[in-house]
């Protein structure tokens, strides 16, 4: 069930055109989470529609964060976290250099 529902994340993410999609899987590292998602977008514009699109077309999160400035949003599935950001949050935020031991899918 969770590689389903990473899998459909991930096609949608790619259906709104958002780059550099990283699925990480931090199973093994993790009890909060099974599966992170990171993807860029391009404006605040474009990051607000990616996390709009996600909740119509992938299933309504948990919770979202940052939807409103639209710099970072964060949507938790439970199994699934993702997070969209524009450029520079997300070397900021540096997921990926957080969970280095994480298997990557994609």
């Amino acid at each position: 069930m969770n590689k389903a529902l990473w899998s459909q994340i991930k096609e949608k993410l790619e259906e709104t055109k958002a780059r550099d999609i990283v699925v990480l899987d931090v199973r093994k590292l993790s009890s909060m989470t099974d599966f992170i998602i990171i993807a860029t977008g391009s404006s605040d514009r474009q990051v607000r529609a990616i996390g709009e699109y996600l909740r119509e077309n992938a299933g309504r999160p948990f919770s979202t964060e940052g939807a409103e400035e639209g710099r970072w949003v964060l949507m938790d599935y439970f199994d699934v976290i993702v997070h969209i950001f524009q450029d520079d949050m997300r070397r900021y935020y540096d997921i990926e250099g957080m969970w280095l031991n994480a298997k990557r899918l994609s």
